[in-house]
């Protein structure tokens, strides 16, 4: 099913039960894509609400000490409202970078930094069509992997998704759909902090800030967010032809 629909009413639904009882989670399955995690604890956070999502996604992270994929690249974000300031945000995949940089790669015909892949036999490479067909190096060794596992288990198993192995490709439209999973929860953080959650939260984040050097996550985020406000998205040549073949298509 197409994820984005499914991810609206869970934010709507959970916003309001997340008031109601503190805790709310939602469990999507026979899902696909469901675009930047980030996005959505980010709506959450938005409302007042601390959140976290997950989802898997089709093989492409190797068990640690294995060479087949298993696992997907596994997203995970989180969010938080600040009093003065845009939500914290947080939002990783699992492999050491995001699979899409493989791929945009692969499209330009660039090869890729050693660190990020193996290919196929499990050896590092560097040929972005290679680690296509093979396998994306987690984030943290086999700390990056263990997370992917939590996530598989959260997003699949516990929503009765396919799991990464099971699932079709989200890159083709060839052969079956992914069916895969995703675990989003909302708290309401002012009852079960006995209401010192905000001024706790800007005490840490000023603890942050307070050196020289230090920045919080998502702050690029937002600075480029008001940059394509202001002067709009900029594409590459390859993106900006494969969207115009598209349009021809459908046309």
């Amino acid at each position: 099913g197409f994820a984005f629909p499914a991810m609206d009413l869970a934010r709507d639904t959970l916003g309001r039960m997340a008031r109601q009882s503190g805790v709310a989670g939602a469990a999507l399955f026979n899902s696909h894509h469901f675009g930047q995690a980030g996005y959505h604890v980010e709506k959450l956070a938005g409302q007042g609400l601390v959140a976290i999502v997950m989802g898997n996604s089709p093989q492409a992270m190797a068990p640690w000490g294995g060479s087949k994929g298993v696992f997907g690249t596994n997203p995970i974000a989180f969010a938080a409202p600040r009093k003065h300031e845009p939500p914290l945000v947080i939002d990783l995949s699992l492999s050491r970078v995001a699979r899409g940089k493989v791929i945009l790669a692969a499209k330009e015909g660039r090869q890729i930094p050693e660190g990020w892949a193996l290919d196929k036999d499990g050896n590092p490479t560097t040929d972005p069509k290679a680690a296509l067909e093979g396998t994306m190096v987690p984030m943290g060794g086999a700390k990056g992997a263990a997370l992917a596992l939590m996530v598989e288990i959260l997003s699949a198993a516990l929503t009765g998704a396919n799991f990464g192995f099971e699932a079709g490709s989200f890159l083709t439209p060839e052969g079956s759909s992914p069916k895969v999973g995703q675990f989003l929860l909302a708290l309401d953080a002012d009852p079960l902090s006995g209401g010192s959650f905000s001024d706790r939260f800007e005490v840490l984040m000023r603890a942050i800030l307070a050196q020289d050097g230090t920045r919080l996550p998502g702050t690029s985020r937002i600075g480029k967010r008001k940059i394509a406000a202001e002067q709009g998205i900029v594409l590459s040549e390859n993106l900006r032809h494969e969207i115009e073949m598209l349009e021809v298509k459908i046309s």
